[in-house]
């Protein structure tokens, strides 16, 4: 139980062996090219792999492989592939794009669960799991103090909720879900269900360095309204309905 309290922190608070430059793939941000489809067989090339919207594919990983800045052997480090959250399930990684660099070697572009929010990087494709389609999306407004959930873009969800104090906000970034967790820390001040997301407070001092989830809670005349250390709170009634309807892998947009 130690591991699912460090979960979320309480915060509720191109070319290798030549040395070539390779073609610049297109970045997560502002890719306008169309998602590769679901079922679509065959090679990886470079392609988009998510929109964060209708289609966003996730992994794995197999290996400890240092992550890159640049899909390229030499490229500056910029992180590491773990195998576990900081509560203990299985770690997922968004996957935004493919690259097949002119030594044949396929990269994949990948969100980092890490230290500045919004983190991104490359690894060879070898390096982590199949990947899995979602169709699912997370859309929490700050402003409104409103979540929705969205299917292949209809809205499935939708509920009032609580984000961060103007002190210690909820971050603005596009995250996803990497855990499900039940009874948190046994503690009614979380409600029966928590999701953990790939977003970081600023509360980096907290256990498992301020992971922020998004739970229900055990004062729900504070919603909506600012009342967390960066956490989404949401009704208890409302995060029990949410709770089949939000799978691992789903991209949370925080706006």
């Amino acid at each position: 139980m130690r591991r699912v309290r460090a979960a979320l922190g309480l915060t509720c608070a191109v070319a290798a062996a030549c040395g070539a430059a390779a073609p610049t793939p297109a970045a997560a941000g502002g890719d306008e090219r169309t998602v590769r489809p679901a079922d679509l067989r065959g090679p990886l090339g470079d392609e988009r792999l998510s929109d964060d919207r209708r289609m966003s594919r996730y992994a794995g990983a197999l290996s400890r492989a240092i992550v890159r800045a640049h899909p390229r052997p030499d490229a500056r480090r910029v992180g590491r592939l773990r195998y576990l959250t900081e509560d203990g399930p299985y770690e997922v990684y968004p996957v935004l794009a493919s690259h097949v660099d002119v030594t044949g070697r396929t990269w994949l572009h990948i969100r980092l669960p890490q230290r500045p929010n919004g983190r991104t990087g490359w690894v060879p494709r070898g390096e982590l799991g199949t990947l899995k389609a979602v169709r699912t999306m997370l859309r929490v407004n700050r402003a409104t103090r409103r979540a929705t959930l969205y299917r292949a873009g209809r809205r499935i969800w939708s509920s009032p909720i609580g984000v961060g104090t103007a002190s210690t906000p909820t971050p603005r970034g596009t995250f996803w879900i990497r855990s499900r967790l039940r009874g948190l820390a046994r503690s009614p001040a979380y409600g029966p269900y928590a999701f953990g997301t790939g977003a970081y407070s600023r509360l980096s001092e907290w256990p498992g360095g301020g992971v922020i989830g998004i739970h229900g809670t055990n004062q729900p005349a504070l919603i909506p309204g600012a009342p967390s250390h960066g956490c989404v709170r949401v009704p208890n009634a409302a995060i029990a309905r949410l709770w089949p309807l939000l799978p691992i892998g789903t991209p949370v947009v925080i706006l």
